[in-house]
Parts: structure tokens; C-alpha cells; sequence
């Protein structure tokens, strides 16, 4: 099998912050304290599927060089530079498109960049079913993650009929729901979350790409022209930020009739925010998440405190609160208003 690997790695995750920033995103910060970077672990996670040269990194231009320094052994080639953010939609079909290139019999994952699993041997038996279920037919795969609470961050998958062993086929996408629908959801028992991890070949994306976003097709084709070529990045330079800004669900898996789902549980979390960290981390009897170096903690409750550039940190008396420090930037924030991290930190 001609598996192949593309890791989305554009993200600022700015509701991380004070640890993500624009300059060093999430995705390139060892945010669990275990002396590896999210894209780090990413790519371990994924390295008994393929070997290094079939990994592509798709990233932003001034992020190339963390790239570089955190993944030494990927190919210069294979590190996709994007000098606009376009959303999902440009950057998967500017991996695709270079990948058909020189591989046009892949079998392809796309995954993110900044998403932990727990349980690593079960992530990729579940990933290695989605690649036989696609190798060969017309067929797309969206891992979707077996809910464990009613959670509002995430966008859910409504399944439908099975089709083959596990993967079942894919009736609707839908958005981030309100806490009553998500525990409807939950109640239901036929909903996932939908973790943004897709496996198809190259020939199937390609082809629905060209039917649905003819444009970007377009512009694909005419950006792939200088591929492999010291005339690269000019041109794409010149044509990537003429793409629509369009999200692969948007551009392909909400209109495409060949989409199917295998349900998942391997401990995931898309560490979208400092709530979705602390659901992943041991907790003492009172409910608090601790990383750091002598942290002393009295009357607090279900609170996570992230300071590992610290010395002696005291925290006393918060209850489910979020402390978190990074260089000279410190927040210290309820976790129910965790969504405005954005715009606090502005």
C-alpha cells in the first residue's frame, strides 16, 4: 500500500494562548510536558504507516523553519509553504495535488497537527481499516470519535447504515451544537465527533475536488506545473492566494455521496482549548490538573494550572479556573469563559 501522510499544521491556536502564540503555534510547543511537540507526536503516532518520505507537512511560510528544526528528517520537498491562510479546502489540494505528482496510485491521511491520542496501537488499527476500506474504490473515510460527554466544541458526524465490517456510511455533517442538542446527540447514540482526520486515494479527492470546487482545481493544475522545481515557490506564491477560503467539509464532505465513517475510541482530544487539555490530564482528588515545577496548591477545585516555566507557584482558593503562564504572559481566567481567551489576549 502507497500510504501517505499530510499534517495540517497553519493553525495559531489562539484560545491556547498564552502558550500558543502567532510567532509559536501549539502545534510546534510541548504542551504536555513530555519533552515532544504536538507535530512531534503526530508524526510518531502515524510512523508505522509509512516511512518519513511519505510525510507532508502543510504550513505557514514563517512556521517552516520550526518545521524544520522539529522534524530534521522530512524532506526538504514535502514541506508545503502556504503565503496565505486559505483554510483546509487550498491547503489539502496543494498536498494532494504535488503528492498525484509523483505518487499517482497514493492512498492518503490527512490529519492535524495538534490533536493528542491516548491510545496509540488502537489509532492506527482504526487508521489502517480506513486505508483498505478506500484503497481501491471510490470511497472517503472521516474518523469519527465515539462521544463520552455532551461537548459543544466539536462538529458531529449523524451516521447511517453499515456498510463494510466497521465503516459505516455518513448520512450528515453537523455544526457545533448548543448543550441541549449535543446531549440529544448523546442520547441518540447514532452521533460522533468529528475529529478531521480523512484517508482517501488520491484519484477520489482529486476527482471530487475538480467536481465540486472547479476553480481551485484550476488553480491547481496550473500551480502544479512548477512542482518540484526552483520555480515553485514563486508561482505558488503568485496562485495560492487566489484560492477560495473554504473548508474541506464545505468543499467536499457535505456534498460528495461516497462518504463513510468508522466510529473510534482511543482516547482523543483536538486540544482546541485549556478545558479539552485538562479532561486528558491526571488529576488530583480536588479535580486539579497541574505541569509545573513546585506548584502548591490549597482550596482549589477543578482547576487546571499550567506554569512550567516557573519556580514556586501558589494558587490558592479557585475553583474551575485556568492559570496558565508562558514567558511574560500569564492568564488566570474562569474555564466557562474560556472562548473569549481570544480576545482577552488581544
Amino acid at each position: 500500500m502507497n500510504t501517505h501522510v499530510v499534517i495540517m499544521a497553519g493553525g495559531i491556536g489562539s484560545r491556547f494562548w498564552p502558550m500558543s502564540t502567532p510567532d509559536l503555534p501549539k502545534q510546534f510547543v510541548d504542551i504536555m510536558g513530555v519533552g515532544k511537540t504536538l507535530i512531534q507526536m503526530t508524526v510518531e503516532r502515524f510512523s508505522a504507516l509509512c516511512p518519513m518520505s511519505n510525510f507532508w507537512v502543510v504550513t505557514g511560510e514563517k512556521y517552516v523553519d520550526l518545521v524544520k528544526e522539529q522534524l530534521p528528517e522530512l524532506p526538504h520537498d514535502n514541506i508545503l509553504a502556504e503565503p496565505a491562510a486559505r483554510n483546509t479546502a487550498p491547503c489539502i489540494a496543494y498536498a494532494c495535488w504535488k503528492i498525484k505528482d509523483r505518487h499517482p496510485d497514493a492512498n492518503i491521511v490527512v490529519t492535524p497537527s495538534d490533536a493528542l491520542v491516548i491510545n496509540i496501537e488502537e489509532f492506527r488499527r482504526v487508521i489502517s481499516a480506513a486505508l483498505d476500506f478506500t484503497e481501491k474504490e471510490r470511497r472517503i473515510v472521516t474518523v469519527g470519535i465515539k462521544p463520552s460527554r455532551p461537548e459543544t466544541g466539536y462538529g458531529y458526524i449523524e451516521t447511517g447504515i453499515q456498510a463494510e465490517g466497521e465503516v459505516l456510511k455518513v448520512n450528515s455533517f453537523r455544526e457545533k451544537p448548543c448543550l441541549e442538542v449535543a446531549k440529544q446527540y448523546l442520547e441518540n447514540g447514532g452521533y460522533l465527533w468529528n475529529a478531521g482526520i480523512f484517508v482517501w486515494n488520491i484519484e477520489t479527492i482529486t476527482s471530487c475536488l475538480r467536481m465540486y470546487t472547479p476553480d481551485l482545481a484550476a488553480i491547481m493544475d496550473e500551480m502544479s506545473v512548477s512542482f518540484y522545481t526552483d520555480q515553485e515557490s514563486d508561482t505558488v506564491g503568485r496562485l495560492f492566494p487566489t484560492c477560495e477560503k473554504i473548508s474541506i467539509d464545505y468543499a467536499v464532505m457535505e456534498k460528495a455521496d461516497c462518504i463513510y465513517t468508522i466510529p473510534a475510541d482511543f482516547g482523543w482530544s483536538d486540544l482546541g482549548t485549556w478545558g479539552s487539555l485538562k479532561t486528558l490530564m491526571d488529576r488530583n482528588e480536588d479535580g486539579n490538573a497541574v505541569v509545573g515545577n513546585d506548584v502548591r496548591i490549597f482550596d482549589c477545585k477543578d482547576c487546571i494550572i499550567h506554569v512550567p516555566d516557573l519556580g514556586r507557584v501558589v494558587v490558592q482558593g479557585l475553583e474551575g479556573c485556568i492559570v496558565a503562564q508562558h514567558g511574560d504572559r500569564l492568564i488566570v481566567c474562569r474555564l466557562d469563559h474560556e472562548q473569549g481567551i481570544t480576545q482577552y489576549s488581544k
